[in-house]
């Protein structure tokens, strides 16, 4: 096992992102509200050192915060589109100024090594890019009346104030996807983050606050509220004024939220768990799916909701591609999330070590086997005890542990025969977010991607389960949520749906060829 952990130095780059020994917790966009909550210690997973803290927002801070943002809708929805638009597409300007220096604090604070770091900005670019051409394509359609002289289309309107609640593994990106398309739709946007990433959020509004103040957006368009979940929690999906509550975390988290806000006919956008799997052929090109698979299983230390966590390999090359993925994980660096030679970083804390290890344990009780990994790292580099050696395993698909989605780098394999075989293990958990088969064989991937294929969100063909581009729409169906965000129409979530009907005549028909005579 190669291992690297130096000594990195994050100091110059929260100075540059106007990150304080303590920051405020809540903010209106253009100005920060100097809240009196709970200090929140933000912690580095890969070293144990404290970075900086968070003076946390109470619910009279969130009741500010909501005020603000329901008179800033009023302005902001009444803004041409296309203007909304340039004020994202300057907020993406400002991300690529600051993509170093973000990404370094997302890899420190988060554990994601740098290059993840710096992609994860990059999304946020992106996303603020794409948002701008959508700026311009709010379309509606129109269709024919069967009354004469008659024009009926439909129409889109922004909701009001969204609610964003994100998880820690995408500190930054996952709002960006949300508060871009919500912003040029016409809609304001309330962001509650992970409490265990609180800077990145902090960073974030820090970056966009300026151009909030140069284009004179009022206060409330873009707001952040870093708040223990007992003073802004349940109290903030039952909230009326709030119509959309995006929310990304785990599906226990995800069935709250779909329970409180549907209890007031809200409406919800969830991202919840993935337990995603690679569909491996006897007519793969091995050597694209092990590159897929390593990066997929490891990425982001196995905390991304693509990860890989299943592996359905063609009996005839099982025990070859083991050989290859046993080989490839010997490779692996783990150490420091900032050294450029890491592949591997932390977990972000103790209870996702426990939790790796928890299923190790569950794994070998159902009777499965634990090929490689499974180790957690102490010594020199290791102080914070959350680094983990990644595990593969071999396992049956109906093993209770193979089921749940366990947050962490532990890779399930499994053998299959035939590939109506293979489509059922592939389907046969209760998540839905992405999948993949590798085949040079175009019957086998059609077959795949068809009705009878994956029953994901996402299906991949030779490519792996993380690392959606933005351009599509990304979510998930089954234990997933149902939800869909970034690309594609997605913005039709961020509006309600209008139809109109025009009468141009001098004469008032009934539709169904009803007759009323007075």
């Amino acid at each position: 096992m190669k291992t690297i952990c130096p000594t990195c130095d994050i100091h110059p780059a929260l100075e540059r992102l106007g990150i304080q020994e303590i920051n405020h917790g809540a903010s209106t966009g253009s100005q920060w509200i100097e809240t009196n909550g709970e200090l929140l210690h933000s912690t580095a997973s890969c070293d144990g050192n404290h970075i900086a803290s968070v003076r946390q927002g109470t619910w009279d801070d969130y009741q500010t915060i909501m005020d603000k943002a329901q008179e800033a809708f009023k302005i902001w929805r009444m803004i041409p589109a296309p203007q909304r638009g340039d004020i994202v597409r300057q907020m993406g300007n400002e991300f690529r100024r600051h993509k170093e220096d973000l990404g370094r604090l997302v890899s420190y604070e988060m554990g994601k090594i740098y290059q993840e770091g710096l992609g994860e900005v990059q999304e946020m670019i992106d996303i603020a890019d794409f948002s701008l051409g959508i700026s311009r394509q709010l379309y509606g359609s129109t269709m024919h009346s069967e009354r004469p002289r008659h024009r009926m289309y439909d129409q889109y309107h922004p909701l009001g104030v969204v609610g964003v609640i994100t998880a820690f593994n995408f500190p930054v990106a996952v709002w960006a996807w949300n508060a871009m398309l919500a912003l040029v739709t016409g809609n304001v946007v309330v962001w509650k983050p992970s409490s265990k990433v609180p800077l990145c959020a902090v960073a974030v509004h820090n970056i966009i606050a300026d151009v909030l103040k140069r284009n004179n957006v009022p206060e409330g368009v873009t707001n952040l509220i870093i708040g223990s979940s007992k003073n802004i929690g349940d109290n903030f999906l039952a909230d009326k004024r709030v119509p959309l509550m995006s929310c990304t975390g785990s599906v226990a988290v995800g069935r709250r939220v779909a329970k409180i806000v549907g209890e007031r006919l809200g409406r919800t956008l969830l991202e919840l768990g993935g337990n995603n799997a690679i569909v491996i052929s006897e007519k793969a090109n091995l050597d694209m799916a092990l590159m897929a698979t390593v990066f997929g299983a490891v990425g982001t230390a196995g905390q991304r909701c693509t990860t890989t966590r299943r592996l359905i390999i063609h009996q005839s090359v099982y025990d070859t591609f083991k050989e290859k993925l046993v080989s490839a994980y010997k490779q692996i660096r783990i150490g420091c999330p900032l050294d450029p030679n890491t592949l591997v970083g932390p977990l972000i804390d103790k209870a996702s070590v426990e939790a790796f290890v928890y299923a190790q344990e569950q794994l070998v009780k159902e009777g499965g086997k634990i090929i490689y990994g499974g180790e957690v790292l102490s010594g020199k580099g290791y102080e914070s005890g959350c680094y983990v050696v990644p595990v593969l395993a071999e396992a049956e698909n109906h093993y209770h542990i193979v089921q749940e989605e366990t947050f962490a780098p532990i890779l399930y394999l499994m053998k299959y025969s035939t590939l109506d075989e293979a489509i059922a293990l592939h389907n046969g958990v209760p998540q839905g977010l992405s999948s993949a088969i590798f085949s040079t064989d175009l019957l086998e991937t059609e077959k795949f991607l068809s009705h009878e294929g994956s029953d994901c969100g996402i299906a991949n063909v030779n490519i792996g389960t993380s690392g959606a581009e933005i351009g599509g729409a990304f979510g998930g169906e089954k234990d997933t949520g149902g939800g869909r965000e970034s690309g594609s129409d997605a913005w039709k979530v961020y509006m309600r749906r209008q139809t109109n009907t025009i009468n141009f005549s001098t004469e008032l028909p009934f539709a169904q060829g009803i007759k009323f005579v007075l």
